[in-house]
């Protein structure tokens, strides 16, 4: 079995993904597949634990059953990271399914830190960037979700969910986000002057930093960040970064040269690529066959598309 068959055989959310950027089937074909996300596999089962109040697991960041008074952890079963999973699984966002789903969400979900509405935002830049990508994806009014964003950059080009003053250096975790928010929603509503100068901004930070390199001194500043994970939840690796130029940047700046050859490296003798950096936190679900030190349908998916964009396969 070829490296094309072996994805096929994956889940829905895999497969129209594989139709589209690696075998280049027709719309048609691509809309077929991508239609089962919503009634097949990992799609229909995440939107199967949304609540009849809108809510995943109880909870908009946090599930409903976690103690606040205990120390923080991450979970990833609460809406904001169920609805982050839905857009990279690619629900249709006209299927009658997504519209259900996300009007509960805008009429109902409310940020624990602010009491505001899901898609008017909270306070993070990691957080934020995320719930801009959903509002852009489903089609939600978000903007002012844009305006916290670009209030919230720091001096250096990049944000930083630990560091408020933006003095202090960006983070990779928070400047991916933030990007991949400002890039989706100028892509479905345009973009002011203000915003696409931030993006650009934001873009130089990760790109003078050869996308996972200390810009002072060039040293890996956690050798998390050149491992692949799956999925990405608000955490940077330097294949989240190249999936980010590869749309954001398609003229292939030649900063990205040294990231992109670290993620060839990676290819296993049987032309897949493996699921290096587990995330710790409960899930509503695991998806099946993506195992951590296993070959990974999804990380392979990824690093295929961003091979075939910077050529040489």
């Amino acid at each position: 079995m070829d490296v094309i068959e072996y994805l096929m055989t994956g889940d829905p959310a895999i497969r129209w993904q594989v139709m589209r950027d690696l075998t280049d089937a027709s719309p048609d074909d691509v809309a077929a597949e991508r239609a089962k996300v919503a009634t097949e596999g990992w799609g229909a089962r995440m939107l199967a634990e949304q609540g009849e109040d809108g809510l995943w697991d109880g909870g908009t960041y946090r599930p409903g059953w976690v103690d606040e008074s205990r120390p923080f952890f991450d979970a990833w079963t609460a809406t904001h990271f169920s609805l982050q999973s839905l857009v990279e699984y690619g629900l249709d966002p006209d299927s009658p399914e997504a519209r259900r789903a996300v009007t509960l969400v805008r009429d109902n979900a409310r940020w624990e830190y602010n009491g505001e509405l899901y898609f008017e935002g909270e306070a993070e830049p990691c957080i934020n960037g995320i719930a801009l990508v959903t509002g852009a994806y489903f089609g939600q009014e978000a903007g002012g979700i844009v305006d916290t964003l670009l209030a919230t950059q720091h001096e250096d080009g990049g944000w930083n969910c630990w560091e408020e003053d933006p003095a202090t250096p960006g983070s990779f975790h928070s400047t991916i986000c933030a990007l991949e928010g400002l890039w989706a929603w100028e892509q479905a509503r345009g973009a002011t002057d203000a915003a696409r100068d931030a993006r650009r901004r934001g873009e130089e930070y990760l790109l003078e930093r050869h996308l996972f390199r200390r810009k002072s001194d060039g040293t890996i500043p956690d050798p998390r960040i050149t491992m692949i994970s799956v999925p990405w939840r608000w955490f940077y690796d330097v294949l989240r970064g190249l999936e980010y130029m590869r749309v954001a940047r398609p003229e292939r700046d030649p900063r990205c040269a040294e990231a992109v050859e670290l993620v060839r490296g990676k290819r296993l003798g049987n032309g897949l690529f493996p699921f290096e950096n587990h995330h710790e936190g409960p899930m509503l679900f695991a998806m099946d066959g993506e195992h951590d030190g296993f070959p990974s349908r999804w990380a392979t998916l990824r690093a295929l598309r961003v091979l075939r964009w910077w050529g040489g396969g």
